[in-house]
This record gives structure tokens, C-alpha cells and sequence, in this order.
């Protein structure tokens, strides 16, 4: 049927529509650079005094509120009582990170307890912003930030594994015990059991010993130490029992916390006991790429820099013209955690690149590539799905894998629907449903399971819990762990309460039409029939809307 164009106003407009109404941006740099660990701070220094505004900003130190919903690290509820005192966590940064003064004084502004929780690219998507937008927020506000390029050193976290007991106060990521007792001195352990030996967890295990905490035992499911010898050999003589083709079976405690663990062979039922105060979970140190990857960066599984990473070129940069990666988030391996300086290079590395992007007359000087990582000394995929079969799917109880949405791996590789549903199948000899029925048009995706069991959809947004899935998904449809899809992350990245996104400004023309974008039935009225003081709820009665 053909348009009458008299019948449209003029201009042709549609009120409802985001052209026209970016949000106001109060604040702009020309390189942002996420993360104030060696390869952010070398990037920054790299930067600074170079013509152009540089930004650095660090969520350290995380709020207390923040570190107990195991954000961005599995904390475990082991924060002792100085992780309360922003001011002292704040001190015990900076003298952590002496560097932070030489960036201050080079005219670096610098964000400390700042969180990204975004990072929105100009683009389709979000042609109607009309720029690169950050969005940032701390303890008191929310705000969002124009760039032109950005450096990610978000650095790294550590994969959970699910045994019964696992949910208690004690269990806690390696990362994190390291950030707590290294970075804030403020870790609430005396003893502790090591799961994994890999050569991070060990590194990690002989910090803690140096600042006061004991290691009763290091459990590893594999048939030996996998890690630096070395290493083991030191936690040994410190009066670390060393048990191979061990898991934990059950961590016992009470309302405050582990006190003990036991530990057995995935073959039988004899359980060695340790008394202890703190379980590290060491199995795998994991690059932190949420923020690259919502953001539409290309993604891989590379063995050699600790799994899932964004892909990098010899100058750090990602598939994104604007964005780099650098430091423990472009990947993780042990030459790397032992040699601070594998990082500093990687972040000037990613500062060149950077600059030349925002001058194009200053040509990029020749510099050599970062060093490159040695081959992995295990599989490390292999690896990671035989400690969920041997701990998770081995468990004498069924501890809930997903904590937050209480999702156990039997349903998630049955793929069942939530309990409170009350679903049943019709048929359980032909059900079809599992992880095997969705993998028959190919490798199951984690983002179907999650929408159908709601695995991963919590407020920890999956942080101990998604790698766990991941390899349920690989032993239940009997595809190798690198072939299953990476779960996507969405913005925010960073958990925000409501009362904090409302306070992101928005033009003033956006709430005009409010409704709309809740899904009322009057967003469907011809946009040519809106009047400007059009609300729902004085939309005509009677009239059939777009829909219908």
C-alpha cells in the first residue's frame, strides 16, 4: 500500500527514538587505561607527558560491601577487620604501588577505588552516543567517561571448584587470599589448604607462608605436582603435607567459617583430615577479560596464556582499533606471575601503540614484541575437566555449583528448568533435554544453559561458577573444554545497585517518552500518531497500535 507523506509531520521524527538523545558526558581523556598493576602504571608512566590526557583508574581498594559479594575476586569471606577502613586499604595500596606517586606527579589523573563496569564502543550499536563511553562508578557516584583509546590491565582471577562444604566462610580464590594479604594486609587466615599445584597457587602458597599463614597440605588431582618443583619442594619443608590424586571431599565448619577438610582419592572412601581455617582454591589463574569481551572484542582459547584471552598482536592491540590488552588479562603463565617486568613491557608496549593511534604523525617507533609464553607444562583444558570430575561430579552430596541460583551440576547437565518451576519431564526415558540432546546440533553453548537452568546468573555474574560449566558442558557432550563457546559478559560488569544507575545522567528529552522503553503497549502506536506530551496514560482507548 503506498505512503501518503502528507499524513507524516514534518520533520519526520519518531518521539520515541534515542536519535538525539545521548546521554550528557561530563568528563573526557584521550587514553583511559583500566587496571593500576605493573602493566597499567607502566603505561601510564609510558603516557604521561606526552601532550594528552591520561586517566588511570583501579577499583582497589573494593569496597567492604563489594568484597563480600565475591566481586571481582572469590574472597571467601576471609577480609579481616582492616578491609572496613577504606582509608587504611587505601594506604596499604599506595605503599604497595610506590609508582602511583611518580604517576601523580606526572599529571596523571589517577582513579583509585574506581570500578569500569563498561566499556561502549561507537559503533552500530551505539552510533546515536557519537563516541567511545566508559562507564565508571565509586563508592558514592556513577558517572560515564569519553575516550579515545583504552589499555585493559584488569589482571586476573581464579576458577572456583565446587565440593561439598564449599560454600562456607574459608573458601576462597588464591588471587584473592594474595590481593587481601599482599595488596591491602588485611587477609583473616592462619591455616590453610592449597587445591591445585600449578605454579601460580604455589608462588601464591609461599607469599602467604612469608606473611604468617600456614600451609597444612597441598591437594592435587593429578598423579604429581604440576607446578615448579622447586616450589612444592619449599612448601615441604615448611610442614606442607604434599597429597597427588587428591580432591576434597568435604569441608566441615559452621556458621563462621572452615575448620577442617577431607580429602580422598577419586577411587575411595579413606579421608585424610587437616584442620584448617582456609581453603585456596589453586587450580587455575584465569585472565580477567569481561570488559574486553562485552565490550566486542574477538576472543580464543590459547593453552599457553591461561585460557580465554583477547586476541592480541606483537603491540598489544585487540581486534578493537581503539582498545589493547596488557598485563595478566592478555594471558597468564609462570614466567610471567614470577617477572613483574614480562607485564611493564606489555603495558608501554600497548602505550606506543596507543599514542601513535591518537597521533598519526608521530609514526610508531620499532620496538620488540613482548615476550611470548613457553608452552603450557600440562593441558590445561584436559586439566580443568578432570578436577570437576573428579571433585564436582565425584561429590558425595550435591553441592551447588551455581551458588548464587543454588544450581547443582546434576541439573545443569540435565539441563533442568529452576526447582521452583516444579518441572517434571513428561517422559523421562526419551527426555531429550540434557546437555547431550543440546549437543547435537554442536558444541553446547553456556549462554543456553544459563537461560534455561540459570547457572551463572547471579549476582557474582558467574565469576566462580562459569569454567566449572563450562566443563560440565565438555564431559556431557563429550566435546574438548576449548570447544565450548565462551560465555558471554554484559554490562555492567561490576555489580551496581539500582540507586547508583540512577544516577547516570541522561538527556532530559529521554524521560519524555519514558514508557517506552519498558515495553508498554504504547511504544507500538505509529510513532506518526505521538504527539509530544504523548503518555501512556493518556493513550487513546480503542485503537488498534502497531502490534495489532
Amino acid at each position: 500500500m503506498p505512503v501518503n507523506p502528507d499524513a507524516f509531520p514534518t520533520p519526520f521524527h519518531d518521539p520515541a527514538s534515542v536519535a538525539g538523545k545521548a546521554p550528557p558526558i561530563g568528563e573526557s581523556t584521550d587514553l583511559l587505561i583500566v587496571g593500576a598493576g605493573p602493566a597499567g602504571i607502566a603505561a601510564a608512566l609510558e603516557a604521561a607527558g606526552r601532550g594528552i590526557r591520561v586517566t588511570l583508574v583501579d577499583e582497589n581498594p573494593v569496597p567492604l560491601e563489594t568484597l563480600g559479594e565475591d566481586v571481582p575476586l572469590h574472597f571467601g569471606s576471609r577480609m579481616g577487620a582492616e578491609a572496613g577502613n577504606a582509608n587504611a586499604m587505601l594506604e596499604a595500596m599506595l605503599d604497595a604501588h610506590p609508582e602511583l606517586g611518580d604517576a601523580l606527579e606526572a599529571g596523571i589523573d589517577v582513579k583509585l577505588g574506581t570500578a569500569v563496569w563498561g566499556l561502549f564502543p561507537h559503533g552500530p550499536a551505539n552510533a546515536w552516543i557519537g563516541t567511545h563511553v566508559a562507564g565508571l562508578a565509586d563508592a558514592e557516584h556513577t558517572w560515564l567517561l569519553q575516550f579515545s583509546q583504552v589499555i585493559v590491565a584488569s589482571g586476573r582471577r581464579d576458577m572456583g571448584l565446587a565440593f561439598d562444604g564449599w560454600q562456607r566462610p574459608g573458601v576462597m580464590g588464591a588471587s584473592a587470599a594474595w590481593r587481601l594479604a599482599v595488596l591491602y594486609g588485611a587477609l583473616d587466615a592462619r591455616r590453610a589448604v592449597l587445591v591445585g599445584s600449578d605454579t601460580d597457587a604455589l608462588n601464591v602458597a609461599l607469599e602467604l607462608v612469608s606473611r604468617g599463614v600456614q600451609i597444612v597440605a597441598v591437594i592435587e588431582q593429578a598423579g604429581e605436582i604440576v607446578g615448579d618443583a622447586a616450589l612444592a619442594a619449599q612448601l615441604e619443608a615448611s610442614g606442607a603435607h604434599i597429597l597427588t590424586r587428591h580432591v576434597v571431599r568435604h569441608a566441615h565448619g559452621d556458621a563462621y567459617g572452615v575448620t577442617s577438610v577431607d580429602a580422598a582419592t577419586p577411587d575411595t572412601t579413606a579421608l585424610t583430615t587437616f584442620d584448617c581455617d582456609t581453603v585456596l582454591l589453586g587450580i587455575a589463574a584465569l585472565p580477567a577479560i569481561e570488559l574486553l569481551e562485552a565490550a566486542g572484542c574477538a576472543t580464543a582459547f590459547d593453552a599457553a596464556r591461561g585460557g580465554h584471552i583477547a586476541r592480541v598482536d606483537r603491540m598489544q592491540r585487540t581486534s578493537l582499533p581503539f582498545a589493547y590488552a596488557a598485563g595478566d588479562c592478555a594471558g597468564v603463565w609462570p614466567a610471567k606471575s614470577r617477572d613483574e617486568t614480562i607485564a611493564r613491557e606489555e603495558g608501554r608496549l600497548a602505550a606506543r601503540a596507543a599514542l601513535s593511534s591518537l597521533d598519526e604523525s608521530a609514526p610508531l617507533a620499532d620496538a620488540p614484541p613482548a615476550r611470548q609464553p613457553d608452552a603450557p607444562a600440562q593441558d590445561i583444558a584436559l586439566s580443568r575437566v578432570e578436577w570437576v570430575r573428579a571433585s564436582v561430579i565425584g561429590a558425595a552430596g550435591e553441592p551447588f555449583v551455581c551458588q548464587c541460583e543454588e544450581v547443582t551440576a546434576r541439573e545443569i547437565l540435565d539441563v533442568r528448568p529452576p526447582r521452583y518451576l516444579g518441572w517434571q519431564p513428561a517422559d523421562a526415558l526419551h527426555d531429550t533435554r540434557g546437555v547431550a540432546g543440546l549437543a547435537q546440533s554442536g558444541p553446547p553453548s553456556p549462554d543456553a544453559v544459563k537461560r534455561l537452568t540459570r547457572a551463572c546468573m547471579g549476582p557474582c555474574q558467574g565469576r566462580r561458577c562459569r569454567e566449572q560449566v563450562a566443563a560440565l558442558l565438555a564431559i556431557g557432550s563429550g566435546c574438548a573444554l576449548p570447544q565450548i563457546p565462551l560465555a558471554t559478559f554484559r554490562a555492567p560488569v561490576r555489580p551496581l545497585a539500582l540507586r547508583q544507575l540512577a544516577e547516570v545522567a541522561e538527556a532530559q528529552a529521554t524521560g519524555a517518552h519514558w514508557d517506552s522503553w519498558f515495553g508498554m503497549a504504547s511504544q507500538w502506536v505509529p510513532f506518526w500518531r505521538v504527539d509530544p506530551l504523548y503518555r501512556a496514560g493518556t493513550r487513546r482507548q480503542g485503537e488498534p497500535v502497531a502490534s495489532e
